[in-house]
């Protein structure tokens, strides 16, 4: 079977199709605004490269260049007193409008001389280190990320290799608890289908990366515009509709099949995107043997609307539902060395709006409200014993008001403020059963039966300044109460940049971070709410050097030190936030806790990232580092502990058509506790030697992804196809060991072997 579907691919990428000798075409439009104060820039010029095509932005910064042969582009942007800045990957295809804005930053002047170029890379002042960005073609073509944009971020050195089966990021030594994720100043409490409760992981991803623009994210030193998260900050930018036509998409991939139906609204002022997608793999175990009965089943429906109330105001709604249900039984259980097993239901919904207005040609607002709801229906049994583990009734709503506003004084000097409101009411009612945990004692049953209406106000005020000549340096303080546990918190931060000379930037930040315990870990004591709120400092200082203008190198020294971390008394040894990678994959009964935990990571890292000036791309990636807890004072690896990860991703284009692409990831082996195998085999359950927690280490993780795309453009349509390969070399990597209660043994559970996975896209 499989050498059927090699060979038609071979003869699928190679069939000559008259209709391209065409020469079909499309357009590029968009708006050129300033990058600090959003204001539209009137007059700016934008050249497509290697070509005599191009055009100039009206009063109201819009721009359109027509009648473009279908194929890859790259942009550039031009305007008086203002740095040059260059897109690549733009790809214009049959009959299709392709948007790209830009926003350029102000030219400053180094030892009397106008600096006029920033080359291929933006950077925001408010965050100018620890962050890199994607443009949705990145996403998209990645090898190994399925247009996923979590899997795309996890190739990068601040991310820890956990599990190629789930989409939890380890930013800098946290947990999947500690990640914040907005779209469109909206914020979304997680981006995946199953979504683990109470963090932001999960197997599979949510967004439909047809409607990303660009991704931004940012592993530390984040800007006090954020708060309620220790570790990391995920920006995304959905695009708007097409306003000059109707357009439509078909898609078939890893997430499933599905389209996207997009166009003006009202009129050219409006205009709206809906996507809907479900996952196949049911249907396809029903048609076929693929060697699992287990089939989850999934789908997805996202929308964007837009509206210009006037040139200087804009609304934007924005909805995101998914629908998630995974019901195995024993039997399928038994015949997957699944440990568990049960009924899983989850629904997770978003919508919001955004009012974004420009005030002037010095400030502008964003506001939006926005709610999210969440609906948990699980109960999971014991494979072996059958024994009702848990049952999960969780209903999670909240309701928020953000509001951010920027103003720039002069060219020196501006600040950014802004505040934030989030009622929540949950209801909890969950049963946790008798069980032996992870280090073999018997634990009661409990119940959980509670709602809770709890409040959060949050307030920041960033000052971005430039004291001296090069230097530029963002202050900011951020407070945050919460009425659940009355706790109220200030946040200074600080970040600092300093031009050597064009080429060459050195920053720094160091911020003190707070985030409220996982509700869920909460709700399950009264006492809980009397303890500390978890606490976070980052110390970061790194250098930026532009080795050509599409080519750029960053290094980066970290130091990450936590405090009031969450511990359980009956578990004293082991680190809670780390129960989803050793035990069940999702946080248990712990009844009382204390917050008398710490930790820290520390690491270097380094990253050459090159854009598609020409025919080549791609980003080379090493970082080596520590993350430790401490018991009894002394310091103990983490799960996730790593210590070296190195990563090679890049791609060829050799034209319009045809596009090569690999990734390859080696990272050291993470620590795991080994079982005690005699009291474990006395009670056939997983019991960990408390003597060795953290001492012995998986070995080394390495897999290399690849990919072929091939297009194909139609007088009045376009179609993508591609053939990628995960684990290309079919590596063993050990996902975790587990007890085998059917044998009463040690056994393994390896992540994906070889995968080839087939996409198609098609588009008219």
């Amino acid at each position: 079977m499989y050498l059927r579907f090699v060979f038609f691919m071979i003869i699928f990428f190679n069939i000559s199709i008259n209709a391209q000798n065409s020469l079909p075409k499309g357009s590029i439009k968009g708006m050129v605004v300033d990058a600090e104060t959003q204001a539209p820039l009137t007059g700016a010029n934008i050249v497509i490269l290697n070509t005599l095509m191009g055009a100039a932005t009206d009063s109201l910064g819009n721009y359109v260049i027509k009648n473009i042969p279908a194929g890859s582009y790259v942009l550039q942007f031009h305007f008086i007193g203002y740095q040059t800045l260059t897109k690549t990957d733009i790809i214009v295809r049959p009959q299709r409008v392709t948007s790209v804005n830009c926003g350029l930053p102000e030219s400053y002047l180094e030892e009397n001389a106008v600096v006029v170029s920033a080359g291929y890379f933006d950077k925001q002042q408010q965050q100018p280190l620890s962050t890199i960005s994607f443009s949705r073609e990145e996403i998209r073509r990645a090898p190994g990320s399925a247009g996923d944009v979590s899997r795309i971020i996890m190739g990068l050195p601040s991310i820890a290799k956990v599990n190629d089966q789930s989409n939890s990021l380890i930013v800098r030594g946290g947990s999947p608890v500690e990640n914040a994720f907005f779209i469109d100043n909206i914020e979304i409490p997680n981006i995946n289908h199953f979504p683990t409760q109470g963090t932001s992981g999960g197997p599979i991803g949510l967004i439909n990366v047809d409607f990303i623009d660009d991704v931004s994210f940012s592993a530390g030193g984040f800007s006090a515009a954020y708060g309620d998260r220790l570790s990391s900050v995920m920006d995304i930018k959905f695009r708007e509709g097409n306003r000059e036509r109707y357009d439509a998409q078909l898609d078939f991939n890893f997430a499933g099949f599905g389209g996207v139906f997009e166009g003006p609204l009202l009129n050219e002022n409006s205009s709206f995107m809906i996507s809907l997608r479900r996952s196949y793999l049911d249907l396809l175990i029903k048609a076929a043997d693929i060697g699992t009965s287990v089939a989850p089943r999934y789908g997805d429906y996202q929308g964007k609307f837009v509206f210009d109330i006037s040139p200087q105001h804009k609304l934007t709604f924005l909805g995101i539902f998914g629908d998630d249900h995974n019901n195995p039984d024993r039997e399928a259980a038994l015949e997957n060395d699944m440990i568990v097993y049960g009924n899983q239901d989850i629904y997770e919904n978003t919508a919001g709006i955004n009012w974004r207005a420009i005030w002037n040609k010095n400030g502008y607002s964003n506001t939006s409200f926005s709610w999210t709801g969440s609906y948990f229906k699980e109960d999971y049994f014991e494979t072996n014993s059958s024994i009702h583990l848990i049952k999960n009734r969780s209903k999670e709503n909240s309701f928020k008001l953000r509001n951010i506003n920027h103003i720039r004084i002069n060219k020196n000097n501006a600040i950014e403020f802004g505040a934030e409101v989030k009622q929540t009411y949950i209801d909890y009612n969950n049963y946790f059963s008798e069980y032996t945990d992870a280090i073999g004692d018997s634990t009661s049953a409990f119940f959980i039966n509670d709602r809770i209406d709890a409040l959060k106000y949050g307030m920041f005020l960033n000052y971005l300044f430039n004291p001296v000549e090069r230097l530029s340096a963002t202050l900011g303080l951020r407070a945050d109460y919460f009425t659940l546990n009355k706790n109220f918190h200030l946040a200074p931060r600080l970040a600092l940049a300093y031009r050597l000379n064009p080429e060459i930037t050195l920053n720094a930040a160091i911020g003190v971070y707070y985030q409220n315990l996982p509700l869920v870990l909460l709700s399950q004591n009264k006492k809980n709410k009397d303890i500390d709120d978890p606490r976070s400092v980052h110390y970061i200082f790194g250098i930026d050097y532009l080795l050509t203008p599409s080519t750029k190198l960053s290094m980066e020294l970290y130091q990450k030190n936590y405090q009031n971390m969450p511990l359980d008394s009956q578990q004293p040894g082991l680190f809670l936030l780390d129960e989803l990678f050793y035990r069940y994959g999702f946080f248990f009964n712990h009844g009382a806790l204390n917050d008398n935990g710490s930790a820290r990571s520390r690491g270097v890292e380094m990253i050459i990232q090159k854009k598609l000036a020409e025919e080549f791309y791609g980003l080379i990636s090493a970082s080596y580092f520590r993350s430790e807890y401490k018991i009894d004072n002394n310091w103990t690896d983490r799960v996730f502990d790593n210590r070296f990860i190195f990563g090679m991703e890049g791609g060829y284009k050799p034209g319009d058509n045809w596009e090569f692409s690999l990734r390859w990831i080696f990272a050291g082996g993470a620590p795991y506790t080994p079982f005690n195998i005699s009291q474990s085999e006395q009670i056939n359950r997983a019991v960990l030697d408390q003597n060795r927690i953290n001492k012995a280490r998986y070995p080394e993780y390495h897999s290399l992804n690849v990919r072929f795309d091939r297009r194909f453009h139609f007088e009045k349509s376009n179609l993508v196809a591609y053939l990628s390969v995960w684990n290309a070399y079919n590596r063993k990597n050990i996902a975790s060991y587990f007890w085998n209660e059917n044998e009463n043994k040690k056994d393994v559970i390896y992540q994906w072997s070889t995968l080839p996975i087939i996409g198609l896209e098609f588009e008219f």
